[in-house]
């Protein structure tokens, strides 16, 4: 029975490394797989999802406008695909998070969604939220601060070192922008006491 999975945490805990695992499982086993990620994120160079291991696969690429039941019912045309796997989940928009609760429900392909929870401001993402709310199950990938304690917030810093508050909620990044924290040391970086 398909689902709907979304495999949630801060920077660095190995969301992709694990999407990109899952799909070599798959295709190991002779099943194809559909790998999607945002065409924002260029870190990598563009429609790449990578690890900071050094693993990387092609994906096809959405934005805000992209219809996705449409590129992966496109997709089914040319052949079965085992698993849907997307990366970078949490810039999708809630309706762009129905259109896969509608692949799994309606199409009967499972997918897996990896992502951020929070934002540098301790928010949700909407792509999150949604998933949070759809999402037949739920793993926390989970990854440690610098003290030793589960780290679920990020703080995105500024060239000297300072967290910062306020931003745009979307700035593509890595470990030279954000670092992941336990609350109480988010709570200490923002000056949130």
């Amino acid at each position: 029975m398909a689902k709907l999975y979304f495999h949630y945490s801060t920077m660095n805990a190995g969301k992709s490394t694990m999407l990109l695992q899952a799909s070599y499982n798959y295709k190991e086993r002779g099943m194809d797989t559909y790998l999607l990620t945002a065409d924002f994120d260029h870190r990598s160079g563009p429609g790449k999802i990578a690890s900071r291991i050094g693993i990387a696969e092609t994906a096809d690429t959405f934005n805000a406008t992209s219809d996705l039941f449409k590129m992966i019912k496109t997709r089914l045309k040319a052949g079965p695909v085992a698993c849907v796997m997307a990366d970078e989940a949490q810039w999708m928009t809630a309706e762009q998070v129905w259109q896969l609760a509608r692949v799994v429900d309606d199409l009967g392909v499972p997918v897996m969604c990896y992502g951020l929870r929070v934002d540098f401001r301790g928010e949700l993402f909407p792509g999150s939220a949604a998933l949070l709310a759809l999402a037949d199950e739920m793993r926390e990938v989970r990854t440690i601060c610098h003290c030793g304690k589960k780290a679920h917030m990020v703080a995105r810093m500024d060239a000297d070192g300072n967290a910062l508050r306020e931003g745009p909620q979307i700035l593509v990044g890595g470990n030279d922008t954000y670092v992941s924290l336990c609350r109480k040391h988010w709570r200490e970086a923002v000056n949130d006491r």
